[in-house]
């Protein structure tokens, strides 16, 4: 599996972005997907996943309430829709496939190259 994320850029706190994660390669849908996160000087973090049918999503507490993750398995797609942004989400998200539903990065076998998302306050 191929992963390709965007989306990522510049935003005030309080506003949204949407990233993507383009798939290609194996079958996407039979993959639990996920988010993680990275910031400066700090250590991979879990932001979300999805499991392959879409039924069971999972997010971080820092996640819960404000963003929202999505899978279009037609368009092998994954999404990360973003709301009320903070300083402390500014990272790099990381798209992964994984065949276990984990908040481990080590569970997962393919990773997008990540891009930046940045919130000023």
């Amino acid at each position: 599996v191929q992963l390709q994320a965007s989306g990522g850029g510049l935003v005030q706190a309080g506003g949204s972005l949407r990233l993507s994660c383009a798939a290609s390669g194996r079958t996407f849908s039979r993959y639990t997907m996920s988010w993680f996160r990275q910031a400066p000087g700090k250590e991979r973090e879990f932001v979300a996943y999805i499991i392959w049918s879409g039924d069971i999503t999972h997010y971080a507490a820092s996640a819960k309430g404000r963003f929202t993750i999505s899978r279009d398995t037609a368009k092998n797609t994954l999404y990360l829709q973003m709301n009320s942004l903070k300083s402390e989400d500014t990272a790099v998200y990381y798209c992964a496939a994984g065949t276990v539903q984990s908040v481990s990065v080590n569970q997962y076998d393919y990773w997008g190259q990540g891009t930046q998302v940045t919130v000023s306050s």
